[in-house]
């Protein structure tokens, strides 16, 4: 009964989402704007604190969210890591160690609803208001994201042009709203008029419509050296999407990468990052 419930309750919050639309068009497209954008786990897990709290921490004001930062120092350059949806600073922890163990003086964060920060929601333009408040205060060298965090970093550099960073590393980066939009559609089964107006609102909300939300478009005018890793079995993000941006990237190094799935948790991953830097 349990599971049974699980299958059709977005059936059912679609149902009334579109209830309350006949009734309150503004209070509906917000309704389903805020679940969109509302994550459901990426919180520290108890046997992910003792790492993290070894770290140099300090908590950056953005707007009325408190972000946590971590920072593990060194005299070398500074290698900025932003994490994906429903995930936390602790996801880098491998890479981190590698880095630190090369000189590298790293930072993290966690993002908004996300880790120890504070807030609700979570999305590409508010995550980008936060990188760039984190930017601006540690200046680093290279951004690596992955996920969520990859598009943030494309959509970061297409909005605040930064020529002091030297180099930007996307790890299995979505590509297009609009799909994934299409997917959140499905899945509440709200009606085209539904998405229409949502398409508008989102418009309205971030200068952008759905089709117009493309890394692939956004990337055409930066000219970062990049590297960009994506598993050609990728079930979260489409590996064509990735293969799109690569052909607007000038300049990219684009690795394939077979069976490593969307969290590309591999040391042979973690090589080819701190080989790209080194060069």
């Amino acid at each position: 009964m349990k599971e049974k419930f699980k299958k059709y309750l977005p059936v059912l919050i679609g149902k009334y989402i579109l209830f309350l639309f006949f009734f309150s068009k503004k209070k509906a497209l917000n309704k389903a704007y805020v679940l969109f954008c509302t994550p459901r786990k990426g919180k520290i897990l108890p046997e992910q604190e003792d790492f993290l709290e070894d770290a140099e921490d300090e908590i950056v004001l953005v707007e009325n969210l408190q972000i946590q930062t971590y920072r593990w120092s060194s005299l070398g350059e500074t290698i900025l890591l932003i994490h994906g949806w429903e995930s936390n600073a602790h996801r880098w922890k491998a890479l981190i160690k590698k880095l630190h163990t090369q000189g590298y003086n790293v930072i993290a964060f966690d993002a908004p609803a996300h880790g120890n920060s504070s807030g609700k929601i979570l999305n590409v333009p508010l995550y980008t208001k936060c990188l760039q408040k984190i930017v601006e205060l540690y200046r680093p060298n290279y951004l690596l994201g992955h996920s969520v965090g990859g598009m943030t970093t494309i959509f970061h550099q297409y909005t605040y042009p930064n020529s002091e960073i030297e180099k930007l590393i996307v790890l299995a980066p979505p590509g297009e709203l609009a799909r994934i939009m299409k997917g959140y559609q499905e899945i509440l089964q709200l009606s085209p008029k539904f998405m229409k107006a949502l398409d508008q609102y989102f418009k309205d909300k971030h200068g952008f419509y759905f089709e117009e939300f493309s890394a692939a478009h956004f990337i055409k005018n930066i000219t970062h050296k990049g590297l960009l890793i994506h598993d050609k079995h990728d079930d979260v993000a489409p590996y064509i999407e990735a293969e799109a941006i690569s052909k607007n990237w000038n300049g990219v190094q684009f690795i394939s990468t077979e069976d490593y799935g969307h969290s590309l948790f591999f040391d042979e991953v973690d090589a080819m990052i701190i080989d790209f830097l080194k060069v």
